[in-house]
């Protein structure tokens, strides 16, 4: 997670005073030692939904699976954050009007929705338009990447496409990725995903 990140929560609902580290259900005091359990945890339950992928239905899809994700290290897994959140400078969308942006949203996953699964240059500009404003949402405390990431591939999954954000074997595709959703770049993301998406032989 980058140092660049600011959090206004003066009650620590999220932090332990002590440590400074996320609250944990493993009660980890090691910043290390967090970081891993964390990693190895989600990349289990990543290869869950990858088994058996899940059916984006709309905004609560988000929720189920950061709840999915991170169920086994924070109490808070698929609950909307109550602290407001920064990063180099640029404020994330206030908590105060999440449900208009969670209305928008399911606007944007119904209109994905009628798309033709053969028109990818369509697929791929309403897939971004979708992961910014679901980046600028950033509606969990942490793991807003991982969980958008996947919220994206089993969208495409729907229409028999692989999407992966960040293949292990192409740094290129990650930094491109961070750049899109940090600049709010809807062009870049839609020509990074236009580039990735292909047919899924075992696809639905």
């Amino acid at each position: 997670m980058s140092n660049s990140y600011k959090y206004i929560d003066p009650d620590f609902t999220y932090t332990d005073p002590k440590t400074g580290l996320l609250r944990n259900l493993q009660d980890i005091t090691d910043p290390d030692v967090l970081l891993f359990v964390e990693s190895s945890v989600v990349t289990k339950r990543l290869q869950e939904l990858y088994e058996n992928p899940m059916k984006i239905k709309g905004i609560d899809s988000l929720f189920k699976i950061h709840r999915n994700l991170f169920q086994d290290i924070y109490v808070w897994a698929g609950k909307k954050r109550s602290v407001e959140i920064s990063k180099d400078g640029k404020q994330f969308f206030p908590t105060a009007h999440f449900d208009n942006a969670f209305k928008y949203i399911d606007q944007l996953i119904g209109e994905f929705k009628k798309i033709s699964k053969n028109n990818k240059r369509n697929l791929a500009e309403k897939l971004s338009e979708i992961l910014d404003n679901v980046n600028y949402l950033h509606p969990f405390r942490e793991g807003n990447g991982r969980t958008q990431r996947e919220f994206l591939r089993l969208l495409a999954l729907e229409k028999g496409l692989r999407l992966n954000l960040n293949p292990p074997d192409n740094k290129s595709v990650y930094e491109r990725y961070m750049k899109g959703t940090i600049e709010s770049d809807v062009n870049t993301l839609t020509k990074l995903i236009f580039e990735l998406i292909d047919t899924n032989e075992n696809g639905a």
